[in-house]
């Protein structure tokens, strides 16, 4: 049985785009029943600057609050140099240090050219390297940009060379405001492992426009291993209009575990963390399996 990685996100880019902020004691417990439902790795904080992304200012509480670690990788996302010495000071297995496909988004995101990103990128993980902290770069907005509209193939492979140099051990391709369809994650797939070999490749989709899952039956088609997805489908950029959330973790689960994939994931230990999460944040969540429930009863 072929084994698929699933990266939860929902603690991070979930929670980032939620007008209800959860507590820290309420993201502990999240984490920590994710965790407990077999996710191995969990996007838990983000180091971004607290007035921009206010859900997640207590980045250092919530991993000061963690209970000892129990073989789960915690991941941090870290936007520049100064995220990284948050991250630092902090008991984060790995950070993920996004840099987006465009320069207005870019800016927008990160406040800075692409080309300082990237170089700043590079300082985090030779940093990081010293202390036994994993890097993953992602670039974002692969397949599309609010401000700029298409993104030139040529282009974002050109953008992962230069991730793919700085010595990340892992490059994340993000569709961050849900426009990719099964087709042309084939062709960004192909165009990008042409050029980076062997370095392990990740996938993060939105499914705003209802091709999240889709896509990832076009990425693992192709060879990819490792895939985001947020608990109940929660999230979205909160500096790109109308992107709304992520796959549902519980969503993508169900499908793999019928393809016959193994994830290591409980499937309903994490139907009860969704519901519990639905009920935090006072809302339905997106999740078609939470409504229809898994199958066969």
């Amino acid at each position: 049985m072929e084994t698929l990685q699933v990266v939860e996100v929902g603690p991070r880019d979930g929670l980032q785009n939620e007008a209800v902020e959860l507590s820290t004691n309420d993201k502990v417990t999240l984490i920590t029943r994710l965790v407990d439902a077999g996710l191995s790795r969990t996007e838990a904080v983000s180091f971004a600057h607290p007035k921009r992304v206010p859900q997640m200012a207590d980045a250092e509480d919530v991993m000061a609050a963690m209970p000892s670690p129990s073989g789960a990788r915690l991941i941090g996302l870290v936007m520049n140099w100064k995220g990284w010495q948050r991250a630092a000071a902090t008991e984060v297995t790995e950070v993920n240090v996004p840099v987006f496909a465009t320069e207005t988004f870019n800016e927008r995101n990160q406040g800075a050219p692409i080309a300082e990103t990237v170089a700043q990128m590079a300082d985090v993980v030779t940093a990081a390297g010293e202390r036994g902290v994993a890097v993953t770069g992602t670039v974002s907005a692969a397949w599309g940009c609010p401000f700029e509209g298409e993104v030139p193939i040529a282009k974002v492979v050109e953008l992962t060379q230069a991730v793919a140099a700085t010595g990340v051990g892992e490059l994340a391709l993000a569709d961050t405001i849900g426009v990719a369809d099964p087709w042309s994650v084939e062709r960004l797939l192909g165009a990008v492992i042409s050029v980076v070999g062997e370095l392990p490749l990740r996938v993060h989709f939105h499914d705003t426009r209802n091709t999240g899952l889709a896509n990832v039956y076009s990425a693992v088609q192709n060879g990819v291993t490792i895939i985001d997805a947020a608990v109940g489908g929660i999230g979205g950029c909160p500096f790109a209009p109308a992107a709304t959330g992520n796959i549902a973790t519980e969503d993508l689960v169900f499908m793999l575990h019928r393809a016959g994939f193994d994830t290591g994931i409980d499937l309903a230990a994490l139907l009860r963390v969704s519901a519990w999460l639905e009920m935090k944040l006072g809302h339905p969540v997106a999740s078609m399996l939470l409504k229809a429930g898994a199958w066969p009863t």
